[in-house]
Parts: C-alpha cells; structure tokens; sequence
C-alpha cells in the first residue's frame, strides 16, 4: 500500500531514543523528509544516519527542548526553511520517574507536566500557525495507556498523558475544517531491544530501574497477546495514522498495549 508519505516533511521529537526512533525510521522507510528535535544531539545524528540508509528522502536534526516555545519555534522554522512546508508533526516526547505518587515532590510534579504536556502544546501551536493556512496536516501525539484506566506508579504522567487525549480531540474538532488531521496512539509497556536504541537522557537507559524482568514477565503473562510491546509496534500505528491511508481518521485515541487496554 502507497502510503504517499514520500518527500512529506515530518518533524518527530524525541526522535533519537526508543519510541521515536522506530518513528524516524518507519517514516525514512516510506521516503520521508524528516526533522529529528532532540534534547541529545548524538544520539540524534546517530538515528539521522540510520534513517538515511534506511530511506529518507532528507533528514536534519535540531537540537530542541520541547519544554522551550523559543528552541520550538527556532525547530519549525528549520523545517520549513530546508523543506518548503510542514506535513505531519509527532508529538513523541514523554518522561516519567515510576513512584508512588505520596514519595513525589512538587519538583518532580513541574517536570513531568512541562515535558509531557507544555511541550506537546508548545509544538502543537506552533505546528497549527504552519499547518492552517497550508489547509492541511496530520498531527499524531504519543499518550499512554496509563492516560486510559490509571496506573500504579504513573499517577502525574498518567494525568497528563489523559490531558493529551482530550486536547488532541478538541484540536481535531477545532481544525478539521483546515484539512488538519489530529490523533492519539497510546503504547502500554514498549521496550527497547538494547541501549543502542536510547540516548543518555532517555528513561530506558537503565530500562531494569524502571521493571525488573520479573515484572515484565509477568506483564507479559496478563496480555492477551502475551508479549511486551516494542517499538516498532508503536511506529507502524504513528506512521499509518499520519498517512494519506487514515485520510478518514481524525480525533482518536488508538492502543497500542497487546490489549492492556480495551476501551470502546
């Protein structure tokens, strides 16, 4: 199937580790000018060597903090200076420190709101201002299945991930009428195989801090498929729903989990 992601320009942040990462290269596989935003610049340019191998008709990296709407802009205004427009942005960018919510502090509170809801808007606005008068674009943001029915652990993500959920649908209702497609995928447990696939500032460089393999056997055991999700799962739903193929399709949160998560 044709996909007609060929030379669009899509920009993914987060693209250098786990998630993001498959998301570059599913979208280099389909002939995608890519920009990668990331806070690790190495591990960037190591996955924009990956993705032109793979296929990308044209990938840069710009170096972002999604948490700062000035590098956002500054990362847009690259993509469109290289590549002419801007069809498609990934909100992938997402961290959480698993605890118990009564051992968090309000420190720790900021910083998962900024990185996984203030820079999702701060991306989102700046990639309607682009989209809107172009009258088209497709918007995928990555959530969580703890944003769906709560999750031990994830209290602060998990609320914010459901933040995501709602705003992408209000977003859809808003600019649909600007030919602007937005939707939500949210992974349950998704893995990296190795650390080569997460940079130093990704929360799976020590993926046995965040469960133990105990832990992911058993997760595994209560899945209806019986296995833990890893990345490339996550990346084929992101890229089919960014894609002229999903032209239909637009305010819906999809799991992606092994059915964790069966919500109608």
């Amino acid at each position: 199937m044709d996909l007609g992601l060929k030379d669009k320009a899509v920009i993914v942040t987060g693209g250098g580790s786990n998630i993001g990462r498959a998301i570059v290269l599913g979208f280099a596989r389909e002939g995608a000018k890519i920009t990668i935003g990331d806070i690790d610049l190495a591990q960037a340019n190591a996955v924009a060597d990956e993705a032109r191998k793979a296929g990308a008709a044209a990938v840069q990296v710009a170096q972002c903090d999604v948490t700062s709407l000035e590098q956002v802009q500054a990362m847009f205004k690259q993509t469109t200076d290289a590549y002419g427009a801007l069809d498609v942005l990934v909100n992938n960018v997402g961290w959480d420190k698993l605890m118990f919510f009564t051992q968090t502090t309000p420190d720790l509170w900021a910083k998962i709101i900024q990185v996984n809801f203030v820079g999702m808007l701060n991306c989102t606005h700046t990639a309607l201002s682009i989209m809107a008068p172009q009258n088209k674009g497709a918007i995928v943001s990555i959530s969580s299945d703890a944003s769906r029915q709560g999750e031990p652990r994830e209290a602060v993500y998990g609320g914010m991930k459901a933040g995501v959920n709602s705003f992408m649908k209000t977003i859809a209702k808003e600019n649909g009428r600007n030919g602007i497609r937005c939707n939500v995928v949210c992974p349950g447990v998704t893995i990296p195989a190795d650390t080569s696939e997460v940079g130093a500032n990704s929360m799976w460089v020590n993926k046995d801090s965040m469960f133990t393999p105990d832990q992911l056997a058993q997760i595994a055991k209560s899945l209806p498929l019986k296995k833990i999700g890893r990345p490339e799962d996550v990346a084929n739903a992101v890229v089919f729903l960014a894609s002229d193929a999903a032209g239909h399709v637009t305010g819906q949160v999809l799991s992606v989990s092994g059915g964790y998560s069966m919500i109608g």
